[in-house]
Parts: C-alpha cells; sequence; structure tokens
C-alpha cells in the first residue's frame, strides 16, 4: 500500500462545494474526489500512464440457489 502524503490546500468555496457535490455523487470523500480528479486529468494529459486498473466482476445470483 503507498503511503499517502498531505498536502494543504487552498480552494475557492465554490469550486470546494461543486466538488463536495460531485463526491457525494460519486460516493467518496472530497479528498478522494480530488485525487481521483488530479489522477486523470495527469493522465489524459499524457503526464502519467494508467498502469492498472481495478476491475470488479459482479456475478448474478443464481435463483434456485435461494
Amino acid at each position: 500500500m503507498t503511503k499517502k502524503k498531505s498536502y494543504p490546500l487552498r480552494i475557492n468555496p465554490d469550486v470546494l462545494a461543486a466538488m463536495q457535490r460531485w463526491a457525494d455523487d460519486e460516493i467518496r470523500s472530497v479528498n478522494a474526489q480530488i485525487e481521483y480528479v488530479l489522477r486523470q486529468a495527469l493522465v489524459d494529459s499524457g503526464r502519467v500512464k494508467l498502469v492498472e486498473k481495478v476491475q470488479i466482476e459482479v456475478k448474478d445470483n443464481d435463483p434456485e440457489e435461494h
């Protein structure tokens, strides 16, 4: 597990409020949402490569098992 580094962030209150709404929609904390957006911007701009994607496999419940 990678250790996280703290960084104080000064942010416009309107931007923070918008990030909070977005984070709520995505069921994330504001901190996790900001990190997600920053990481995606880095990938999109070609500054970092996405080397691992987490995939979740959802299996259908077999109705006969219940």
